[in-house]
């Protein structure tokens, strides 16, 4: 892959691959009525591995947070470890746990709020606004250098986030209906106000202003509700890149993560050189999330920096291309251009998903398909 076509040879020294972890939320549902069900707690305590497997907002939903991880080898052992051991305590619970980024059966408006006084002020202060919280994501922290440097990598990944949303949508259903979205997650989320794509901040200063703003308005309770779609963790030396969909598969997660790594490697070398970055303008980014949100894989993508509107095997190929130099440096571009290849080739997950219900027209069978394909491979 050094002489990929999609590439040109790139002389200047890279910064060295960043370490990477991978969060992924899931959905705990009862197999026998297939809707979600607030019994997370069941689940986690017949868990192992109870250092790397939690709760979240509400009783329907279960993370798995990988630990610091070198290479795609080291994420690939822990997605397929994680998935394996919470649908085994799933099952001695009675239960049973999916990957989709929205519930395909079960009001989320249902959804118990788990115990705890930060989850419950966010409830109060947000109404009805926390049924946006009732979904499942799939979230990479890239090391880096310094929260300066990490303020204008991400400055430079807002134009790939209509991709990364079109490569990932895995949520076309939410409690039993069809969106009309392949990634219904993607909207429901970004009602909050503090959700989205992150503004095009320059310094660490402007971030710092930025975040006081949220504050100030009553948009977030603290820090940690900074929802952007990259963000600077606030307790970890670590970009996030959290606009994906949790995916179907553990292969699918293990792409998200080593293409978002490529990206974050490729940028922050960019930063190191003082590469400028692109003028994205905020309207076009977020009419092309919307557009990727609801094609998907299967549709058109706008590139937001040149104003095209891409086929989405197009699209695809330029976030390779983009990701290239990345992934080259990290050791992954064979891995990641194999599992791309195969996801274009099966669909993705949410027009698969479509496809397990088009075949009875069953709701049903939609969630018994993803309660198979936790466990499978592409």
């Amino acid at each position: 892959m050094r002489n990929h076509p999609l590439i040109e040879h790139d002389p200047r020294p890279r910064v060295a691959p960043p370490t990477f972890g991978v969060e992924e939320e899931f959905f705990v549902v009862d197999p026998r009525t297939r809707r979600i069900v607030s019994r997370a707690p069941d689940l986690l305590a017949r868990a192992r591995m109870s250092d790397r497997l939690c709760g979240e907002f509400t009783r329907v939903q279960v993370e798995a947070n990988s630990p610091v991880c070198g290479d795609a080898a080291d994420a690939r052992r822990f997605l397929r470890a994680a998935r394996r051991e919470l649908a085994r305590a799933a099952d001695v619970a009675g239960l049973a746990v999916v990957a989709s980024g929205t519930a395909v059966l079960g009001d989320p408006a249902s959804a118990d709020v788990s115990d705890g006084a930060r989850y419950a002020d966010i409830a109060a202060h947000f109404g009805a606004l926390r049924e946006s919280h009732v979904v499942c994501g799939c979230h990479v922290h890239v090391g880096v250098p310094d929260r300066g440097s990490a303020v204008l990598a991400a400055g430079r990944l807002r134009r790939w986030l209509p991709f990364l949303v079109a490569m990932s949508a895995n949520s076309p259903f939410q409690n039993g209906r069809d969106t009309g979205h392949a990634s219904w997650r993607t909207v429901a989320w970004n009602r909050l106000p503090s959700a989205g794509p992150p503004p095009s901040l320059r310094s660490l200063a402007d971030h710092e202003r930025a975040v006081r703003a949220l504050a100030d308005a009553g948009a977030i309770l603290d820090r940690h509700m900074v929802y952007w779609d990259v963000r600077l963790s606030d307790h970890l030396p670590t970009l996030e890149i959290r606009v994906g969909d949790v995916a179907a598969t553990a292969e699918e997660a293990l792409l998200f993560a080593t293409l978002t790594r490529g990206l974050a490697t490729r940028v922050l070398t960019d930063v190191e050189h003082g590469v400028p970055a692109p003028e994205v303008g905020d309207t076009a980014l977020r009419a092309a999330l919307w557009r990727a949100s609801r094609d998907g894989l299967e549709g058109v993508v706008p590139d937001p920096l040149t104003g095209e509107s891409l086929p989405a095997a197009v699209a695809m190929d330029r976030l390779l291309a983009a990701a290239l130099p990345g992934l080259l440096d990290n050791g992954d571009a064979d891995l990641a251009a194999d599992l791309l290849d195969r996801l274009r080739g099966r669909g993705s997950g949410a027009a698969r998903q479509r496809a397990a219900h088009d075949r009875r027209g069953r709701f049903t069978d939609v969630v018994d398909h993803l309660i198979d394909h936790t466990l499978e491979g592409l």
